[in-house]
């Protein structure tokens, strides 16, 4: 039987990403093979996959500004693989002296589609072996909403924290978003106790595919994230999950079914606020 035409497949890649540049280079190169022998046309790396931890994170975004060799291999291994790929994030220079945590989309043929940079800062206390967590005394908050174009939907970009605040998925609504992708390195406490029923809920209010890849494991004596890298449909499905670890997720995305609801539940047309 043929494949329908509405179909496309997705992966969410999770990592347990090192202060060593060119392991998780690596590694990251591996899942994106995977995922396209899996049939995949849309891939998700997480939150820091090139670099777990923040000791070096300012020469890397001195070097990307310099030479962007990153960048270019995150363009090439898109190509290579044939696939549009959400690069996770990097840091790139802030103006304040700060980083931002910046999220690159390329297109299947290496062109850069766009770019994110993290809006919302994760500064908190948490129940963990770290304890405190202060971003913005490292990173710079972005402040615009971007939504892609794609060879097949549009795609809205968010980035961990983000996560928290629906009024940023509602505007990638409003710009016609299709899927969203969610990079990500959540806590483990809070990840555990908060990450699927958020992902869920972004899924369903705005009636979208949520494609979110995490961290999943022990990075250093103090920081472990909560893994559970996900895709969901519109209608809140689980299409596929994974636990703690290395490993590439797949599912299909169905633009028809997905338009179908939209137009069953015009959840668009009945928003009063």
């Amino acid at each position: 039987m043929a494949r329908s035409t509405s179909l496309v497949t997705v992966a969410a890649l999770q990592m347990v990403s090192s202060s060593d540049l060119a392991v998780n280079l690596l590694r990251a190169e591996g899942l994106i093979a995977e995922a396209a022998n899996g049939g995949a046309k849309l891939a998700v790396l997480p939150e820091n996959f090139a670099l777990f931890g923040r000791q070096r994170i300012f020469d890397l975004a001195v070097q990307e500004a310099a030479s962007g060799d990153l960048q270019s291999q995150l363009a090439h291994l898109a190509a290579k693989y044939n696939l549009t790929l959400v690069a996770g994030t990097i840091p790139t220079p802030a103006p304040d002296g700060r980083v931002y945590a910046t999220s690159f989309v390329y297109g299947p043929d290496g062109c850069c589609l766009g770019q994110y940079r993290k809006m919302h800062l994760f500064d908190a206390d948490v129940a963990d072996a770290q304890g405190s967590y202060r971003e913005s005394d490292s990173y710079a908050p972005g402040d615009d909403v971007v939504v892609l174009e794609t060879p097949f939907g549009r795609i809205g970009v968010g980035i961990c924290y983000d996560l928290r605040f629906p009024e940023l998925f509602r505007q990638m609504f409003e710009l016609k978003a299709d899927i969203v992708v969610l990079p990500s390195a959540f806590t483990r406490s809070t990840g555990w106790a908060h990450w699927l029923p958020l992902l869920r809920a972004r899924a369903i209010e705005n009636q979208c595919l949520v494609v979110a890849a995490n961290q999943g494991g022990v990075h250093d004596a103090k920081r472990q994230t909560s893994g559970g890298s996900v895709i969901i449909d519109s209608w809140g499905r689980v299409l596929a999950e994974a636990g703690l670890g290395e490993v590439c997720i797949l599912a299909d995305y169905d633009s028809a079914e997905q338009n179908a609801l939209r137009l069953r539940m015009p959840v668009a047309q009945h928003r009063r606020l």
